[in-house]
C-alpha cells in the first residue's frame, strides 16, 4: 500500500513521542535514497548542504530553489523530510506564514524556522517579533490542517551570543508560541543540553550533534529526542571529491580514486 503524505506526518510525530531517534541530512536526492536504505526513520534537508549542490553559499538560496528541492526529497522516499526552512525566507510574519504554507506544500512532515536576522549588527530578531514568526508559522500550518511539525530555532550560540538564558527564554517563549519541537544549534555542553531539555519539557528538543560530539546513547540519557547533523554529511562528501580532484590538479596522480565506493554498489543502491 503506498505511503502517503499524512501517513508520513503521522508517522513523524510519533517519533516524538518517546526515545531518540537521528534525522540524518542529506542533500541531493541520491543521498537521500541511501540513508533510506540504511535504515533511519526520518531525515532532514540542510539548508548548506542542498546550497553547495547548486553552486551557492549556504543562506543564499531562495523560496523558490528550496520549495522545489523539498517536493524533490519528499517524492524520492518513504520517509519523513523535516524541512530546513531557514527564517522563512522573508522579515515580515504575515510573508513567513506564506512561504511556509509553500512550504507545506511539498509535502515535509516537518519544518523550521529560525531567529537569526542575517545581520551581522543585529544577528537575531527581537524577541517580540521572533515569536510572532513563530505564531505566524504555527497559522500557517494549521490552515489546511496539514499535521506538519513545527521546529523553532534560537540561533543566538552560532551567532556567537552564548547566553543559555536567552536561549532558554527564547526557546521557552517559541513552545508557547506553537512550536512542536525546540532547537538551539550550537550548544554542545551536558548542562546546556540537560537546561535546556528541561526547560521546554515535556516537548521534544532537537541536538545538533557534530564529529566531537555526544553519541546517541549519551544524548538519550539527556531527555534529547532528535539529532540531526546540519551540513556535516554534506562537507564529508565535498572533503572526498576536493581531495580527489586536487590530487589530479596538483600532482597529476589519481590515487584518491581508489578511496571511492564501488560503482557496482552505488547502482545496486539505486537500481
Amino acid at each position: 500500500m503506498p505511503i502517503t503524505v499524512a501517513d508520513k506526518r503521522a508517522t513523524f510525530r510519533k517519533l516524538h513521542e518517546a526515545g531518540c531517534f537521528v534525522i540524518p541530512n542529506p542533500y541531493d536526492v541520491g543521498s537521500a535514497k541511501a540513508l533510506q536504505q540504511l535504515g533511519f526513520k526520518a531525515l532532514a534537508s540542510t539548508s548548506a548542504g542542498f546550497a553547495w549542490t547548486i553552486g551557492k553559499a549556504d543562506n543564499q538560496v531562495t523560496v523558490d530553489d528550496v520549495c522545489t528541492h523539498l517536493a524533490a526529497l519528499c517524492a524520492a522516499v518513504d520517509l519523513p523530510v523535516n524541512a530546513d526552512f531557514e527564517g522563512g525566507f522573508a522579515h515580515e510574519a504575515e510573508k513567513v506564514a506564506a512561504n511556509v504554507a509553500r512550504g507545506v506544500k511539498t509535502g515535509v512532515a516537518g519544518l523550521s524556522i529560525e531567529d537569526s536576522t542575517g545581520e551581522a549588527a543585529k544577528p537575531l530578531y527581537d524577541r517580540a517579533h521572533a515569536i510572532a514568526r513563530i505564531k505566524a508559522a504555527r497559522a500557517a500550518i494549521d490552515a489546511d490542517k496539514s499535521g506538519v511539525l513545527l521546529t523553532g530555532r534560537c540561533e543566538a550560540f552560532l551567532v556567537g551570543q552564548n547566553d543559555l538564558n536567552l536561549v532558554i527564554d527564547r526557546l521557552s517563549a517559541y513552545s508557547d508560541a506553537g512550536a512542536d519541537c525546540l532547537y538551539a544549534p550550537g550548544i554542545k555542553t551536558k548542562e546546556e543540553i540537560a537546561a535546556v531539555v528541561k526547560a521546554v519539557a515535556p516537548k521534544p528538543v532537537n541536538l545538533l550533534i557534530g564529529p566531537s560530539g555526544l553519541s546517541v546513547a549519551q544524548a538519550a540519557e539527556l531527555g534529547v529526542r532528535r539529532i540531526s547533523v546540519g551540513g556535516s554529511l554534506a562537507r564529508t562528501a565535498w572533503a572526498g571529491f576536493l581531495r580527489a580532484a586536487r590530487e589530479i590538479a596538483e600532482h597529476g596522480t589519481f590515487s584518491e580514486m581508489a578511496k571511492g565506493h564501488p560503482a557496482g554498489e552505488l547502482n545496486k543502491m539505486f537500481g
